[in-house]
């Protein structure tokens, strides 16, 4: 298995861009767009900061009219570098990252060739990480199938779409649903794995506190729908002590929890667990946590 992931991570993102191209362009350009902005204004300081200071002296005195200029365009110049930097970063999180973030997830999963039914929930974007479970099945030479649910009907269409691209189409299936309500029965997947979506739900509620409970909501969904022996594997941001908290209550197996990777210029985190195997335990198991909150 190592050696079938080793050779998925050496394709050029280039590759990957061509294949899923990127989700949310319109972020992509509108921060280049103010970092070009910025950049311009920052040139221009250079060239007429004499005449900026002139401006400054009408309402500050001389020499704070002076500093004031100074900072100003010091403040311009570094509002373009932090502009530029939250472009590269968001472009880097939405290609090449939930690449080589959907291999870390498939590789969380110790044994593929006995996995039948996959869950891909919240296939967001193009389908990478549906995708990349689909190319582990295939090369294991197992008759798994993986199923990507996402709440567009649109975005369902173009994930099959790249599936095919990939060679994979026979083993992917998507479907339409909620993340709150998944629309299959109790213990039906073997592995549910799930990239930078569980964060998203409940977004619009009026309430901190309501889209909180619309997320653990997803959470105990994901525990339902796992088989018993069943490994979950989710990638998200921000909320993953939730995540970590509420899977203790639900009494998972060996919860393990990544080191800190910055996605969408914020802190991300991988959650593997896996469902026991009996109903019941005397107590919660102990979360072994391999990294310090960022």
């Amino acid at each position: 298995m190592g050696k079938s992931i080793s050779t998925r991570n050496s394709r050029e993102w280039t590759q990957i861009y061509a294949i899923y191209g990127m989700d949310q362009w319109q972020t992509l350009i509108f921060l280049l767009t103010q970092a070009i902005l910025f950049s311009v204004f920052s040139i221009l300081y250079l060239l007429y900061f004499t005449s900026i200071c002139i401006f400054f002296e009408l309402i500050l005195p001389s020499g704070t009219a002076r500093f004031a200029a100074g900072f100003t365009g010091a403040v311009t110049a570094l509002s373009a570098v932090c502009l530029y930097f939250a472009a590269a970063n968001f472009f880097y999180s939405a290609v090449p990252l939930q690449y080589d973030m959907a291999n870390r997830i498939v590789s969380a999963v110790s044994d593929w060739s006995s996995v039948k039914l996959a869950l891909d929930l919240g296939c967001c974007g193009r389908g990478i990480l549906l995708n990349a479970v689909a190319t582990q099945l295939k090369k294991e030479g197992s008759s798994g199938r993986v199923v990507g649910l996402d709440r567009s009907k649109q975005t369902t269409l173009s994930t099959l779409r790249t599936a095919v691209t990939e060679g994979v189409g026979e083993y992917v299936t998507c479907r339409e649903g909620d993340a709150r309500r998944l629309p299959f029965p109790d213990n039906y997947f073997d592995v549910v794995v799930s990239g930078v979506f569980v964060h998203t739900v409940g977004v619009g509620r009026r309430s901190a506190a309501e889209a909180a409970a619309e997320r653990m909501r997803a959470v105990g969904e994901v525990v339902r729908v796992m088989k018993p022996g069943g490994v979950g594997v989710v990638w998200d941001l921000l909320h993953v002590p939730e995540y970590v908290m509420r899977l203790k209550e639900m009494n998972m197996e060996d919860v393990r929890v990544s080191d800190c990777v910055t996605a969408f210029m914020v802190s991300s985190h991988i959650v593997s667990f896996r469902k026991p195997t009996h109903q019941f335990l005397l107590g919660p198991p102990e979360v072994r946590l391999d990294w310090r909150l960022c």
